[in-house]
């Protein structure tokens, strides 16, 4: 056999395993870029007091808004155009997170409670993300049963809506770290793998499970250790 075809399935592999750890590298920078503007978001939100409306019609408002986003962003994932979609996406999701962080600050601790949340979020990033960098694994036979647990959670919010029960919020809450926390597993996975090539695209999916295991650990936080 020829010698340089001997080598060619080598170099292939070692051009994928190159290309992989760019996509992966961009998307924890787009990542740790996107947090800027949920700051920011959320600042504005709380610092002047915007109103949002709530009940069931914000929660559609939300979900029309947030979906046109991502609909915007996976049609501009190809070009710098998408990074300030993306961006522009995360303002609004700070920007939602105003009734949360209000009703946390007014603990005591609401404070305190947020850093927790903060932290806690982070070291579950850091843990699911390294697990999926570094095990053998793949792990895209989760998908399927992530995506059911989602939306049997999504059903469960919209439930709540209308039943307003601290039990099933705190159900809901830890539903959401498990779910999530396993979203991160996932998503990294499927970009050490291949399975995403795109950083803009995984950026939003490892983005929005992130966002959801703080907004529940801080909501669960709230109901479990706010101090009046």
């Amino acid at each position: 056999m020829n010698p340089i075809l001997q080598k060619q399935p080598a170099y292939d592999v070692a051009i994928g395993q190159v290309s992989r750890n760019k996509v992966l590298r961009n998307t924890f920078w787009l990542l740790a870029l996107s947090m800027i503007p949920t700051v920011l978001g959320a600042f504005v939100g709380v610092s002047m007091n915007v109103a949002l409306p709530g009940g069931f019609m914000g929660f559609i408002l939300f979900m029309a808004i947030a979906f046109g986003f991502m609909y915007a962003i996976e049609k501009t994932k190809e070009s710098a155009v998408g990074v300030f979609v993306l961006l522009g996406f995360t303002f609004f999701m700070g920007l939602m997170l105003t009734p949360l962080l209000r009703h946390t600050l007014g603990y005591s601790n609401g404070g305190s409670l947020i850093m927790t949340a903060f932290g806690g979020t982070a070291v579950v990033f850091a843990v699911m993300a390294s697990i999926a960098t570094t095990t053998k694994r793949n792990l895209s036979g989760m998908g399927s049963w992530l995506t059911a647990g989602a939306v049997v959670i999504l059903l469960a919010i919209v439930a709540n809506i209308f039943l307003q029960l601290p039990v099933l919020t705190i159900v809901i809450s830890v539903l959401m770290i498990g779910v999530f926390s396993a979203f991160i597993l996932y998503d990294v996975n499927r970009v050490v793998n291949g399975g995403e090539t795109n950083y803009i695209t995984a950026t939003l999916a490892i983005y929005l499970d992130v966002f959801n295991v703080f907004t529940a650990l801080l909501r669960l936080l709230g109901i479990v250790g706010g101090d009046d």
